[in-house]
């Protein structure tokens, strides 16, 4: 199996066929993506949800009021999202340095590097490679847990995030003259990324028994070695 089995697997199955969103994740190609890719970290989206609907409704969910507000009023905010005390001063922080090293967040979503987000406090690998693919739409896979858990349901193990996201990759990059046909248009890779992790976030989600996935829907074979 290759990662572009995988994703044949899961569109025939029909995850995501009729997601609103082009990109899966809510308001792509928006400053409230960098917001929401802080507030799931060890929480359930649900919980994003009604954080974000706070900060919507107080009117901060920008770029402007969220590096200025002050940081109790914003832990009060976001408080459904658990751990909000440190999600809120990562928020302002990166908010701030957004502000001060690029003006603007459409400078940003143009000129930010990798490098650069997994620098700021609070920005992993999964949340700076969400930020990059959904708010600055870069070609780029994210890796999460459900990613994990999905590949080890099938045999593989990866010694890391770079490890499992380069697989994933890899077998997109060797396929990309298969990739208009599956869709049966033509697609940029930014978005076959985005619909892969979406795809596998909601397969996850529906087929989760504990802590492993029920993967015998997808009909594919287990790896003989990674």
């Amino acid at each position: 199996m290759n990662s572009f089995e995988l994703l044949s697997a899961l569109k025939n199955a029909g995850y995501l066929k009729n997601e609103r969103e082009l990109l899966w994740w809510p308001k792509s190609g928006s400053f409230e993506v960098i917001v929401g890719a802080i507030l799931t970290q060890q929480t359930r989206w649900e919980k994003v949800e009604k954080s974000l609907d706070n900060l919507r409704d107080k009117g901060v969910l920008n770029l402007e009021e969220l590096a200025r507000i002050d940081p109790k009023e914003l832990s009060l905010l976001i408080k459904p999202s658990g751990f909000y005390n440190t999600k809120a001063k990562n928020i302002k922080l990166l908010s701030q340095n957004i502000q001060k090293e690029f003006s603007s967040f459409e400078n940003f979503t143009q000129q930010v590097e990798r490098e650069w987000l997994l620098s700021q406090k609070g920005v992993g690998p999964e949340s700076c490679d969400s930020i990059l693919c959904y708010a600055c739409k870069r070609e780029i896979m994210v890796v999460d847990s459900y990613t994990n858990r999905l590949l080890s349901a099938f045999g593989y193990e990866f010694d890391s995030y770079d490890a499992l996201q380069e697989w994933l990759e890899e077998g997109i990059f060797a396929n990309l003259d298969a990739i208009s046909k599956l869709y049966g248009r033509a697609v940029s890779l930014q978005e076959v990324f985005a619909r892969f992790h979406g795809k596998i976030v909601e397969f996850c989600k529906e087929k989760m028994r504990g802590k492993s996935v029920d993967v015998e829907v997808l009909g594919l074979s287990a790896p003989l070695s990674v």
